[in-house]
C-alpha cells in the first residue's frame, strides 16, 4: 500500500512561510500536503488565507503541530525553539529556519535531546549551483592548498523585501546579516571541508539599538582556511555575496546565491552553461528540500542540513557577534 502523504505543518506566515507553503501546494499530491498554517498575526494569517485558501489555519501552535507530521518552523528565531521542543515532544518531525535558537546553550541541548529527528533549511544542500561547484571541486579544479573567501555586502539591512520584519531583522537580539546572511556560506563551508573552529572575528555594531554593520573574521573549516567580511552600506546591490575557492590549481566561486563560476586561464570568469537566476532556481532548491523533508519523516536518509551541522554553524555565528559586543 502506498504511504500517505506527509503533513507538513508551517508555524509563521512570514516571507519564509509563504515560500514553503507555495512549494509544497507546487509538489505532487501523493508526496506531501500542507497540514495547516498558524502565525501570531491576524493580519498574517487573512493575507494567508486569501492567497491560500485551501489550507487549513490552524487555532494556535499546539493544534498545528497535532495536525502535522513534520512542523516547519518559520517564526522569529527567539521562539524557534519553544515549538520545536513541542513539536519533538509530541513525536513529529522538525525542520526549522535557522538560527536554531539566539542561545547557543539552549540549542546544543536541544540538539542532544532530539536525535535524528530534525533537520534546518540551508537551501544549499539542494541548490543546482552547489552540485555544479562541489562536481568541479571534486575533478580537481582546485587542486591542493586550497583557501575561502566568503564575502557579503548589502546596499542597506535589511534588504528591501525584508522591511516589513525590520523589528527582529535589525534587532541585536535576534536579527543581522550574520545570523539571516552569512550563516549559509558558513554551512556550505561546513558542509563541504568540515567542522568550523579556529575563529578569530570582530564585529562593528556602529548603531546603537541596531544589529551589526560590519564583521571581519579568519577561520578553519576542516583544514581549510578560511577568510570572512560582511558589510552594509558598501553595495548598490540590494544582496552581493560571493563564496569563492582557490588552490593550486584553479579558483572556483558562487556569485550572488546561484551562479557558479570557474576561473579562466585569462583570469576571466565563466559561468556554468546550467546556471540559473535565483528566481529560477530557488523552486528547484525548495522541491529537493521538501524531497528531504519527506524522507526525514519517514526515518529515511536524507541531504538536508543536520541539527549538528546547523548547531556548529551557530556557534561561530554567535561567537562573531559576540566579539563586538561590550562585556
Amino acid at each position: 500500500m502506498p504511504e500517505s502523504p506527509v503533513a507538513i505543518g508551517l508555524i509563521g506566515a512570514g516571507i519564509m512561510g509563504e515560500r514553503l507553503l507555495r512549494a509544497i501546494t507546487e509538489q505532487p499530491p501523493g508526496l506531501l500536503r500542507a497540514g495547516g498554517i498558524w502565525d501570531p498575526s491576524p493580519q498574517a494569517m487573512a493575507r494567508i488565507a486569501a492567497a491560500f485558501p485551501m489550507v487549513p489555519a490552524a487555532a494556535d501552535a499546539a493544534a498545528l503541530i497535532d495536525r502535522s507530521d513534520c512542523v516547519y518552523i518559520a517564526s522569529p528565531p527567539a521562539s524557534h525553539l519553544g515549538h520545536a521542543r513541542a513539536a519533538i515532544a509530541a513525536g513529529k518531525a522538525v525542520f526549522c529556519e535557522k538560527p536554531l535558537a539566539v542561545d547557543v546553550a539552549q540549542a546544543r541541548d536541544f540538539v542532544a535531546e532530539a536525535g535524528g529527528r530534525g533537520a534546518v533549511n540551508f537551501p544549499f544542500a539542494s541548490s543546482p549551483a552547489i552540485a555544479t561547484l562541489r562536481g568541479w571541486i571534486e575533478s580537481g579544479a582546485v587542486g591542493a592548498a586550497p583557501r575561502l573567501e566568503i564575502s557579503v555586502a548589502f546596499a542597506k539591512w535589511p534588504r528591501s523585501w525584508q522591511v516589513d520584519a525590520a523589528g527582529w531583522l535589525d534587532g541585536p537580539a535576534e536579527g543581522g546579516f550574520t545570523r539571516e546572511v552569512v550563516s549559509h556560506f558558513l554551512f556550505l563551508a561546513r558542509r563541504c571541508f568540515g567542522a568550523l573552529h579556529g575563529l578569530e572575528a570582530q564585529a562593528t555594531f556602529s548603531e546603537p539599538g541596531r544589529s551589526e554593520r560590519a564583521i571581519a573574521a579568519r577561520l578553519m573549516a576542516g583544514e581549510v582556511p578560511v577568510t570572512l567580511t560582511g558589510s552594509v552600506g558598501t553595495t548598490s546591490k540590494d544582496d552581493h555575496n560571493i563564496w569563492q575557492l582557490e588552490g593550486d590549481a584553479g579558483a572556483v566561486r558562487l556569485y550572488d546565491w546561484s551562479h557558479a563560476e570557474r576561473r579562466q586561464p585569462d583570469g576571466s570568469w565563466r559561468r556554468a552553461d546550467v546556471a540559473l537566476p535565483q528566481d529560477q532556481a530557488r523552486p528547484l532548491a525548495l522541491k529537493r528540500q521538501l524531497e528531504g523533508v519527506v524522507r526525514l519523516v519517514r526515518g529515511e536518509p536524507h541531504h538536508l542540513a543536520t541539527l549538528e551541522e546547523a548547531l556548529d554553524v551557530q556557534e561561530i555565528v554567535e561567537a562573531i557577534l559576540k566579539s563586538g559586543r561590550p562585556g
